[in-house]
């Protein structure tokens, strides 16, 4: 999405549009036929059955954007806050309010406190499978009001500023693994658990801008290291740490968050640095996946609204005798439905404020 404060980097977009349908068709499989139920013998889908993951790639993503933004100037930090806050909060506010008119019966008043909390306790956004997607928004707005400070420290000490954060967290985190009964809880939906993936998404950042002549050089094989990664990590969180498993205290957890945002700044990395295609085919692609990109924020919080609504229609989808022809039915008709309804919600509820935002970055 463009902005006046960094040159616009459409292939970001397109990260974002995979992202979201990762985690689309992480949904559509377990609500829709898995029951949250893991499944150790399908390793080799682990980014459908461990799909969470496209969660981790928007936060590695929100690191590096605005890492770049803040290597371009010093930030304005009442107008950066301004200008993520029109950005995040009219839908964020549209989805919570579905969420207290379904719990209506048990609202209380305290509840209005999970707008900038909804991923702490129990909140309303958190009592259905239609909302639960938002419990991410105060994990990244929390950390929108922690960069401008971690961006100028990075700037100011460099490497082993982020390096020494990273050791603090490792810390924190091992603090929660030997104190709580589901330490993977808690590394999956907090601050805590999350914050090394923006980190990480920062010095990729500065890494892409800094050698960014040599990793076009080697994109191709750099890009074929990350994918292949990212599937070995997800095989072996699937097949034996898998977020829905029995095994809630699971040590891999301690440095999954860690491994996983640097795959995928690998992953992003690689993508940045690959050659432009030229053809038609390369050309229809950009163009699909940059639009889903843009209203990418829309069909993240919208998309699980839609596979109830399609679930309960069809009875759910049980269209054939076949698994893999309804997991695809099931997707399809999903993800063409979350389209449609994220290009309304996108120009009727995200646009009349996005061209509200302004330029914080002093040069």
């Amino acid at each position: 999405m463009k902005s006046s404060n960094v040159i616009y980097y459409p292939r970001l977009d397109h990260l974002r549009a995979f992202a979201v349908i990762i985690v689309m068709a992480f949904h559509v499989y377990h609500f829709g036929f898995q029951q949250w139920q893991p499944n150790p013998s399908a390793g080799w889908a682990g980014l459908i059955v461990e799909g969470h993951t496209g969660v981790a790639l928007f936060f590695v993503l929100s690191g590096f954007l605005f890492m770049l933004i803040a290597l371009n100037g010093v930030i304005h930090y009442k107008k950066f806050i301004y200008n993520r806050f029109v950005r995040i909060f009219p839908l964020f506010l549209v989805v919570f309010m579905l969420a207290v008119t379904l719990g209506r019966d048990d609202f209380q008043a305290t509840d209005v406190f999970y707008l900038l909390f909804t991923n702490i306790g129990s909140p309303p956004t958190s009592d259905f499978f239609v909302t639960g997607p938002a419990w991410t928004i105060s994990v990244e707005f929390s950390f929108y009001l922690l960069f401008p400070f971690i961006a100028a420290g990075f700037v100011a000490n460099g490497w082993r500023y982020m390096l020494g954060l990273l050791a603090l967290l490792f810390f924190f985190k091992l603090v929660v693994f030997l104190e709580v009964k589901d330490p993977i809880h808690v590394f999956y939906s907090t601050l805590v658990g999350r914050l090394d993936q923006f980190l990480i998404g920062m010095m990729a950042a500065v890494g892409f801008l800094n050698h960014q002549k040599w990793l076009e050089k080697y994109a191709y094989v750099f890009g074929i290291l990350a994918v292949t990664l990212l599937f070995g990590s997800l095989w072996y969180l699937a097949a034996n740490a898998s977020w829905a498993g029995p095994q809630r205290g699971h040590p891999w957890w301690l440095v999954w968050s860690s491994i996983e945002a640097s795959v995928w700044a690998m992953v992003l990395v690689s993508y940045m640095c690959l050659p432009q295609g030229r053809s038609a085919l390369s050309r229809g692609f950009a163009m699909l996946a940059g639009y889903i990109g843009k209203i990418s924020f829309s069909a993240y919080l919208l998309h699980a609204s839609v596979i109830f609504v399609l679930y309960e229609l069809f009875a759910g989808f049980q269209f054939t005798q076949i698994f893999y022809i309804n997991m695809l039915l099931a997707f399809s008709l999903v993800f063409m439905l979350t389209v449609l309804l994220s290009t309304l919600s996108y120009f009727c509820i995200e646009k009349p404020f996005l061209v509200k935002r302004k330029r914080y970055i002093n040069n």
